[in-house]
């Protein structure tokens, strides 16, 4: 009886956590999306200021700045859509795992030293 229940709640826990990652990757590419659409209006709109306006129109300027933001697009859709697979929840926890073990590990190794050069027997050993 009580098993079930335990199953239960780690059923829920793990369908939890699905859905809290599924949750950030559809912010993740949300906020991806909206940069796309930002970008493409933005672009016209510095190419009508610099074409159209004449504003600094011995220097094709804008070109440069698209060229820019173009860069930062596709780094933001890299991190998105590569970086994010690569480096996900199964990382994030295998990578913490190996910090505790190597925790462990040196904790272990010191306390072995002070055992060595201080044992236990002689501690307890009144004078």
């Amino acid at each position: 009886m009580f098993s079930k229940n335990k199953n239960k709640k780690l059923i829920d826990l793990e369908s939890h956590e699905l859905l809290e990652t599924a949750q950030k990757r559809i912010k993740q590419k949300k906020r991806l999306f909206s940069h796309v659409v930002v970008f493409l209006i933005g672009s016209v709109f510095l190419v009508l200021v610099n074409k159209i306006l004449n504003y600094g129109n011995t220097y094709d300027w804008s070109i440069w700045l698209i060229t820019f933001w173009a860069f930062l697009l596709t780094i933001h859709a890299f991190n998105v859509s590569i970086t994010q697979k690569i480096m996900g929840k199964d990382w994030e926890r295998s990578q913490r795992e190996k910090l505790v073990a190597k925790q462990k590990e040196r904790i272990n190794e010191l306390q072995k030293e002070i055992e060595t050069d201080f044992p236990i027997s002689q501690i307890n050993k009144k004078d």
